[in-house]
């Protein structure tokens, strides 16, 4: 059954303050999935669940957010909307914009954003702009937009956006009974390990909860601002969603991790593409590069002895593995040929499960 979105559901704690009309695409309700094989493959003495957040409409958590920031963008009047992105947030823009009838402008950076999310900002009917440059650049130039033509920022700098992706950790809250003892989530410009912190604190002053998790974020060695200290001018990972150089929610990471006494640790592309594979074929969970981070800092942190034993750890899966194929495809085993009978099947089929 559909869930009516976010704002039906959480209206009444989001703040977003009156509204025109709830523009939506049903986004929310997401599955919590937990772990069966993964603990004892991986001897993990841990609850682990994945929120997988590529369930979303669009395919990624950035509709949580976009359905708040569009919707008050509306009611206020607003024509148009502008993001930079590195290829979620375009298309989750682009795809509320459709929906509410405004038009969408996306900055990209040129040559570094996966397939399948330029396909959707594209197909979608965004004007799409690709930047000679990276994703920090994009965004400042998006800053200053509004100064020269009326468009409205819907990128985490917004923060409706952030509002709106405080539901995740309603619905984590809501289907546990209470609080993880740990929220682990990937890292890039920070903005959702930001919200799901100051959500989990809103549920608790609302009286939903009783305690509050430790939040442990985990920025790709090769752009790890955060963890490093200082910008990172040229960030590089395979995990694109995070290839951020510059978090425009820095200080909100930082607060997260400090208040509920957890950190922002980084993990290197070989972790991340290890656990990446890991998640699809031990738990059948096909998850973006940048989503495999969460699982990837959770198996350092593991090999650490860092979680006590039987302790309850959600992870944040951000996006749906289909909107970066071309990972996908670095698989180490090879598509099988056959001749077109069956016998030459067979034949093809006996070399990899035997006669």
């Amino acid at each position: 059954m559909p869930s009516g979105g976010i704002i039906a559901r959480y209206g009444d704690l989001l703040e977003l303050g009156s509204l025109s009309s709830a523009i939506t695409l049903e986004e929310g309700a997401t599955p919590l999935i937990e772990a069966r094989r993964l603990p004892r493959e991986c001897n993990l003495q841990i609850r682990l669940l994945f929120k997988f957040e590529g369930s979303n409409p669009t395919g990624s958590f950035k509709d949580r957010g976009m359905t708040a920031a569009v919707s008050k963008a509306v009611s206020a009047g607003s024509r148009a909307i502008v993001c930079a992105s590195t290829g979620n947030t375009a298309a989750s823009a682009a795809a509320y914009a459709a929906r509410a009838g405004i038009a969408c402008l996306v900055l990209l950076p040129k040559g570094n954003v996966a397939l399948g999310k330029l396909a959707q900002s594209l197909v979608y009917g965004a004007t799409v702009v690709a930047v000679d440059g990276n994703f920090d650049q994009s965004l400042e130039i998006v800053r200053r937009l509004p100064e020269r033509m009326p468009l409205t920022i819907v990128n985490s700098i917004n923060p409706d956006r952030l509002l709106g992706q405080r539901s995740a950790a309603f619905e984590v809250a809501d289907a546990l009974g209470g609080a993880p003892d740990y929220h682990v989530l990937p890292v890039g410009n920070a903005g959702n390990i930001t919200a799901t912190w100051r959500g989990y604190k809103r549920y608790k002053e609302a009286g939903r909860i009783r305690r509050l998790p430790v939040m442990l974020g985990f920025q790709a060695a090769g752009a790890a601002p955060i963890v490093d200290g200082r910008i990172c001018e040229d960030p590089r990972t395979l995990a694109t969603a995070i290839r951020i150089g510059n978090p425009a929610s820095w200080e909100g990471a930082r607060e997260a991790a400090s208040e509920s006494g957890g950190n922002i640790d980084k993990v290197t592309d070989e972790e991340i593409l290890a656990a990446y594979f890991q998640l699809a074929r031990t738990e059948g969970i096909f998850a973006e590069p940048a989503s495999a981070a969460s699982f990837a800092g959770v198996l350092k942190k593991a090999r650490q002895g860092y979680f006590p034993f039987g302790t309850t750890v959600v992870c944040t899966l951000t996006g749906n593995g289909l909107k970066d194929p071309d990972n996908a495809m670095k698989v180490e085993s090879k598509l099988l040929e056959a001749p077109g009978d069956f016998d030459g099947v067979c034949r093809a089929l006996e070399q990899v499960i035997g006669s």
